[in-house]
C-alpha cells in the first residue's frame, strides 16, 4: 500500500504502472455540489492510498519511495505491509459497469431522527441526529450531564431507535 501526496492518487498510479508495477485505486461515484450544479465525480474510496502489487523477489521496490505522486510507501519495519489478496479482490467484486466501487447505501436519517449508539465509548447512550458529513460520520446529540453536546460517531455505530 503507497501513501500519495494530496489528490496524486492517479498521477502516482499511472508512474508507478510506467515503471512495471500493477497499482490499483479504488474509486466510487460520489455528488459533487458546485456553483448550483450537482455533478457525479469519481472519488477515491481511501483517499491518499492506493494499492501496488509488489514481487519482492523480483521487484525493486524502493524505486517506489522515489516515485512521482508518492509520500511514503506503507511500511511493517523494513518490509513493505502486505494487504491480503482478497481484501483487493472483495473491492473489484463491488465494481459498478462504470468501474466504480458500490458502495452500501446509507441509512436515511434526518435530523431529528433518534438513533441508539450501538459501538464506541456512547454504546447504549440514544441521542437525536443533528446531521451526516460526507465522510460517513453523523453529528449525534446525546444528553450528558445535564446539557446537550454534539459526538461524531461512524454511520456503523449508530441504529434507529
Amino acid at each position: 500500500m503507497v501513501q500519495t501526496h494530496p489528490h496524486a492518487e492517479a498521477k502516482a498510479a499511472l508512474n508507478l504502472r510506467r515503471q512495471g508495477f500493477q497499482s490499483y485505486v479504488p474509486r466510487y461515484a460520489r455528488e459533487r455540489r458546485h456553483a448550483g450544479r450537482t455533478d457525479v465525480i469519481a472519488a477515491p474510496l481511501f483517499p491518499r492510498y492506493l494499492f501496488v502489487g509488489i514481487d519482492l523477489s523480483a521487484q525493486r521496490w524502493r524505486s517506489i519511495l522515489s516515485t512521482i505522486g508518492v509520500s511514503r510507501l506503507v511500511c511493517f519495519g523494513d518490509a513493505p505491509a502486505k494487504v491480503p489478496g482478497h481484501v483487493v479482490e472483495g473491492l473489484i467484486s463491488l465494481h459498478d459497469p462504470r468501474g466504480y466501487v458500490q458502495l452500501p447505501a446509507r441509512p436515511q436519517l434526518r435530523p431529528g431522527d433518534e438513533v441508539c449508539i450501538v459501538g464506541g465509548p456512547f454504546a447504549s447512550h440514544l441521542g437525536l441526529v443533528e446531521g451526516m458529513s460526507d465522510e460517513q460520520r453523523v453529528a449525534v446529540l446525546l444528553d450528558l450531564l445535564g446539557r446537550k453536546v454534539r459526538v461524531f460517531v461512524g454511520i456503523d455505530a449508530i441504529a434507529a431507535a
